[in-house]
């Protein structure tokens, strides 16, 4: 594997965790709409990821001389899909809500802050992961420019 290689599957990470960081923030930003476009209250919405190939030199170069069982592609990951949770939200009775039903009741979202922060978190130390991978290459292509002097 080549150093630019490792660097690619780093940044197809960095991708990754950032389409789903937005996605978590999309969740805490709605999660007092009782009322979207669609109608009904917002569905709480995540990421589903799969391993892609990264195209890299490398591995072209061996698959023209190695072909078989053995010469498997260099994987990153990528997002596969945004899904929906189908659970339902909460029921709360106000009958003076602009969205109540006839009944007085309210549906909110599916939303849990707690379970969304505690996504948060574990999406930006991925990214930090990633980030920390692509430094550690940089420190060693300097160090490999360093012993050409």
């Amino acid at each position: 594997m080549e150093m630019s290689d490792s660097l690619a599957v780093s940044v197809s990470g960095l991708d990754a965790q950032r389409r789903r960081l937005n996605v978590i923030a999309s969740n805490l930003a709605n999660a007092q709409s009782t009322k979207t476009p669609g109608g009904g209250p917002y569905k709480r919405r995540d990421v589903v990821f799969r391993s892609t190939a990264v195209p890299s030199a490398f591995q072209r170069a061996f698959r023209q001389v190695a072909v078989g069982p053995s010469a498997h592609a260099l994987e990153g990951v990528s997002v596969a899909r945004v899904v929906e949770d189908s659970k339902p939200g909460q029921l709360i009775y106000d009958p003076h809500h602009p969205d109540a039903d006839p009944k007085g009741f309210v549906r909110l979202p599916n939303v849990n802050v707690m379970e969304e922060m505690v996504n948060m978190i574990g999406a930006s130390r991925a990214y930090e992961a990633n980030v920390q991978a692509i430094n550690a290459t940089r420190a060693m292509w300097n160090k490999a420019l360093e012993i050409g002097r």
